[in-house]
């Protein structure tokens, strides 16, 4: 028997049933992270900012906001990176790893790429400058290159790179990204490819086709913005899906939103919620960690984009664990 059967039966020892931590349980299931996302707002809350820096918890960070392209570049050829720089150096602080967001989304753009009416030679080339710039700046962190490329029918997305050049910002991208950091992790993220579907078919035969030219692909990111009680069946299976196509899978922007007020039912169900998301994850040996989207819902984007839904952390308002949280640890121990 491999010493690494030992610990979960060594963490249990340690940490009874109830006490034991996200991030622990997440590398003795032989995971690489389980972390969170945050913000730079949120930096100011210090009772926030102790919890976010519990490496028991959160041995991962993505930046929400300040790592995309209207805050890295606002203007063209001209880049700052002090909000990202401020989270990359508090996960550096506490030895945690930083997950990069993103390279290309069609969303936060500066209206000078949105409005610019550049031509498909010009606008692949600012493609690959920002991917270059970007990734170099971060480099020996893990980018997510491509956000959400596709729409729910598994058609292309009519964002003003597809338009523009098709499917080639998508290669442009990779390819810069992958000569900026040779040794970075290159992943494509989309919603609702949680479970099989056209959504899920068409990331699968992006990444095939990618594959078959050569262009440097290693993951696929499943973000998990789910509702209570909609967990599709086919969660692990997808995820199985993706790994059979050779590269590996994570679960990058894991929140369970429900309709307010919460109810001990719904929040329940929320912890049964996260326990199989969480169980597939480990089941499948290609899922290589999960992220929630922030950890609390004192700063859950959920409300301001979803009327009248929300709590979808594991923690509450108050910072206070929720019965998500023993989902969690329930589904890593499963």
């Amino acid at each position: 028997m491999h010493a690494k059967n030992f610990i979960p039966i060594l963490l249990l020892a340690i940490f009874p049933k109830g006490y034991c931590q996200l991030a622990q349980l997440a590398t003795a299931a032989g995971k690489l992270y389980f972390g969170t996302a945050t913000d730079n707002p949120e930096l100011t809350d210090s009772p926030y900012v102790t919890q976010l820096g519990n490496t028991a918890d959160f041995h991962q960070i993505t930046a929400g906001n300040s790592m995309k392209w209207d805050a890295t570049e606002p203007s063209r050829g001209t880049f700052t990176f002090t909000a990202g720089d401020t989270i990359a150096n508090l996960a550096l602080s506490h030895g945690q790893i930083l997950r990069g967001h993103n390279c290309v989304w069609h969303n936060q753009l500066p209206s000078w790429v949105t409005s610019g009416n550049f031509n498909n030679a010009t606008l692949l080339s600012i493609v690959q400058t920002h991917c270059s710039t970007l990734v170099s700046h971060y480099k020996g962190k893990i980018p997510d290159t491509i956000l959400e490329p596709f729409n729910d029918d598994g058609t292309f997305r009519q964002s003003v790179f597809f338009t523009t050049t098709g499917t080639a910002y998508i290669s442009a991208a990779l390819r810069a990204a992958r000569a900026a950091d040779p040794a970075a992790k290159l992943y494509i993220n989309d919603f609702n490819i949680e479970g099989t579907g056209a959504k899920s078919t068409a990331m699968a035969n992006l990444v095939r086709s990618l594959k078959s030219q050569g262009v440097p692909i290693d993951g696929i990111g499943v973000q998990a913005h789910l509702i209570v009680g909609e967990v599709p069946s086919t969660l692990q299976q997808n995820l199985q899906n993706f790994v059979n196509l050779g590269v590996e899978v994570a679960i990058t922007e894991l929140d369970i939103r429900m309709t307010l007020p919460s109810t001990q039912a719904l929040l329940t169900q929320q912890q049964q919620d996260y326990q199989t998301v969480i169980h597939a994850c480990k089941a499948v040996s290609g899922c290589v960690g999960v992220t929630i989207w922030d950890w609390t819902d004192k700063y859950s984007w959920v409300p301001g984009t979803f009327s009248g839904q929300g709590a979808a952390c594991p923690w509450d308002q108050n910072l206070v664990k929720k019965p998500a949280y023993q989902g969690i640890v329930n589904g890593w121990m499963q």
